[in-house]
This record gives structure tokens, C-alpha cells and sequence, in this order.
């Protein structure tokens, strides 16, 4: 194991975690669009190019929240494939499900699950991914592992997460935006604690480099990364072998 690895996992309480997410559900998309000046989806469509999915192929999405990853997968396995989407959350599984899905002949099922065991066989994805939610997770290397272990062999898991920038524009907006405005969007709204969570939970994260390493420590290869701009959010991708 790296030694660059800060923390074995996301040491709040999960139940708490949990809760938290349920109760942000309904303001969760709009705040993410206010907190990003709309550049999540850009993104995400970063992550949805990341896995090389065909039409007729199967990708999960863990901890998929209102399913705005999941739904934006759905295109790149039209027609005849299929998107599952994952979350411990039956608050933001609630508004996922109401979405409407802007792909023709895709199947989409949302399952309430842990990311520390999938309720899914080996190998039965094309490809996995995680949006925003490994550093959310109480043991980051077991999450990794399972990604790993639901996808096919040659298949690619793909991690997009914020993360603590060490220097240049990125570092400028996360010490100021991501430290100070955000957590006062998020008292506005009404989700105060957790707004006030997401930076402290972005700083416990593991670096770009350590991930990399739990990645290949879970057997994966060909692990690569790269910052998204403005340098707020790292893209991990790995092939199981």
C-alpha cells in the first residue's frame, strides 16, 4: 500500500453520512450546478468518454446518487445495453428514479447497495464507475476492489472525485470557493452541515497519486490519471486485467 495514503477511509460515521444525503436529495442536482457554475457536466462527460462503452454493453454506477452519471452513461450503450445505478441512499434514489432518460432502448435500474459489496455478480459490467462518492466511503481500497471485481476482464473503471489541488488556479478556487462560498450556498439553501462536510471530506481524500496506487493494488492496470479543468477534480482510469 502507497505510503502517500492519508487514511484507509472516510472516517464519519456512514449512518450519518447517509442521513445527510437524504436530506440534501431534493436540492442536491441544483446545488451542484450553482457549485460548479454548471462545469459538472462537462465533467461527467469526461467520465462517460473514459469508460469506451458500445451500444448493447453494461455499466454500473456506484454511488450514483439522483443518477446524473448514470443517466449521462445511457447514450453510449444505445441501443440494446443497460445502466445500473447504485446508492446507499434511498433519498437521492427517489429523485434518480423520477428523472426522465434522454436515451432510446437503454434499460436503467437504480439498486439501493452499499459500494462496499455490490449486489451484483463478477464480471457482469462492461465497464464501472464512481462520480463523486469514493471519498465518501469508510475503506477506499475495498470500494476500488469491488468496482473491480463487478466489471469484466478488459473491462474499465473509471473513478471521477474531487481533490485537493496543490498549486495554480485549481488551489486558488478550493481554498477560496470550495473552503468558504460554498459552505455559505449550502446554509442558504438549507443544507448547511452538509456543504460544510464536502471540503472536509475533500481534504481527507487521498491524493491523485495514492489512488492511482489503491487502484493497482485492487488489480487493476493500465492506471492512469489527469486533472480536469480548472484542477479541481482528478479522472482515475484503470482496466481489469
Amino acid at each position: 500500500m502507497s505510503p502517500e495514503i492519508r487514511a484507509r477511509g472516510n472516517p464519519a460515521s456512514q449512518t450519518e453520512i447517509r442521513t445527510m444525503f437524504d436530506r440534501i436529495a431534493p436540492i442536491y442536482d441544483v446545488m451542484n450546478s450553482v457549485m460548479t457554475a454548471g462545469i459538472d457536466g462537462r465533467w461527467r462527460r469526461a467520465a462517460v468518454r473514459a469508460c469506451q462503452l458500445s451500444p448493447g454493453e453494461t455499466v454500473v454506477d456506484v454511488a450514483c446518487g439522483t443518477g446524473a452519471l448514470t443517466r449521462a452513461l445511457a447514450p453510449a450503450v444505445a441501443p440494446g445495453g443497460s445502466v445500473i445505478g447504485i446508492d446507499r441512499s434511498s433519498g437521492m434514489l427517489r429523485v434518480a428514479r423520477r428523472r426522465p432518460l434522454a436515451a432510446a432502448g437503454v434499460t436503467v435500474e437504480y439498486l439501493e447497495g452499499d459500494a462496499l459489496a455490490l449486489p451484483l455478480d463478477d464480471g457482469s459490467a462492461d465497464a464501472a464507475t464512481i462520480g463523486f462518492g469514493l471519498r465518501n466511503v469508510a475503506d477506499y481500497s475495498r470500494s476500488v476492489a469491488e468496482l473491480a471485481r463487478v466489471t469484466r476482464p478488459g473491462g474499465l473503471v473509471v473513478v471521477l472525485e474531487l481533490a485537493s489541488p496543490e498549486h495554480g488556479v485549481g488551489r486558488v478556487i478550493a481554498s477560496t470557493w470550495l473552503e468558504r462560498i460554498v459552505p455559505f450556498l449550502g446554509r442558504i439553501a438549507g443544507g448547511g452541515s452538509a456543504y460544510r462536510y464536502l471540503p472536509d471530506s475533500v481534504r481527507a481524500y487521498p491524493s491523485p497519486g495514492a489512488v492511482a496506487a489503491i487502484m493497482r493494488d485492487s488489480g487493476l492496470t493500465e492506471v492512469g490519471w489527469r486533472w480536469l479543468a480548472p484542477g479541481l477534480v482528478t479522472l482515475h482510469v484503470g482496466r481489469r486485467s
